[in-house]
């Protein structure tokens, strides 16, 4: 689990209601009309602006911002590493068997079309189209995240416009203009804080998560090429770790040194 999404989470929310509390009322920022103006209508947007599939994918995917599971890279260069001793000293054949124990799929794809003779150009074009749609999926849910961090003020502005209407009509009571004022401005804040606390900032943690993965897929293709070519292990290893940074890099010796003992 990803513990900075939800300690941002609350303690965003925890300074907000802090900075109620110390001159004002809780209660003064309770408003259930003005919640089901901003967040119905987000949602309702939302779905005219794409089709439900695409819209329940991304609240599936928005659980990638909640968990950390991206495997670290210096375990794929340590994997990718195996696989190459094991084409040097055996064969581009004996892939075959080693893919069996490979868990990542795109990893295992790559390997099977290296067993199967398939043209290292060939190789390098399924995968990066497959890396490519992988992306564009990913944009996807992230769009849909970025917009509904659009429409949440649009509909906060929406409810305040509502507010400011039925207000204009008791100007008759300035006693009760204040009090209608306030809560026309609440739907704003609910607005406001829905999207800069919840829906823009998910959508940043959905690009760090793509851009993470990509990342590791792009090692792998490398990889894979490099086996197919025949590269020596070590500079296959050497030529991996330009892609992390230096600090990343010292951790590759020692997980290879665990997987040989």
């Amino acid at each position: 689990m990803d513990i900075s999404t939800i300690i941002g989470i609350i303690v965003g929310i925890g300074f907000v209601i802090g900075g109620i509390l110390i001159d004002g009322s809780l209660f003064n920022f309770l408003d259930p009309a003005g919640g089901l103006i901003v967040i119905g209508g987000t949602i309702a947007a939302t779905f005219v602006a794409y089709p439900l599939k695409n819209v329940l994918e991304a609240f599936k995917v928005a659980t990638k911002a909640f968990t950390n599971k991206v495997e670290d890279p210096n375990e794929i260069i340590v994997t990718i590493n195996k696989l190459a001793n094991t084409a040097r000293k055996e064969g581009l054949l004996a892939l075959e068997e080693a893919s069996e124990e490979i868990n990542e799929p795109f990893l295992k794809k790559g390997s099977m079309l290296i067993v199967d003779g398939t043209d290292p150009e060939l190789v390098r074009n399924l995968l990066e189209t497959e890396l490519s749609f992988i992306e564009e999926r990913h944009k996807n849910g992230q769009s849909i995240f970025e917009i509904m961090g659009t429409f949440a003020p649009a509909f906060g502005m929406v409810g305040t416009l509502i507010g400011l209407i039925n207000m204009l009509t008791k100007l008759d009571d300035p006693s009760v203009i204040g009090p209608s004022m306030s809560v026309a401005l609440v739907t704003t804040f609910y607005g406001t804080l829905l999207a800069n606390l919840v829906f823009i900032p998910i959508s940043n943690k959905l690009k760090l998560r793509s851009r993470e993965e990509i990342l590791k897929k792009e090692i792998m293709v490398e990889g894979l090429l490099s086996i197919q070519a025949g590269e020596n292990p070590r500079i296959i290893e050497e030529k991996l770790k330009a892609f992390l940074p230096p600090k990343s890099r010292q951790g590759i010796s020692s997980n290879k040194e665990g997987v040989e003992a």
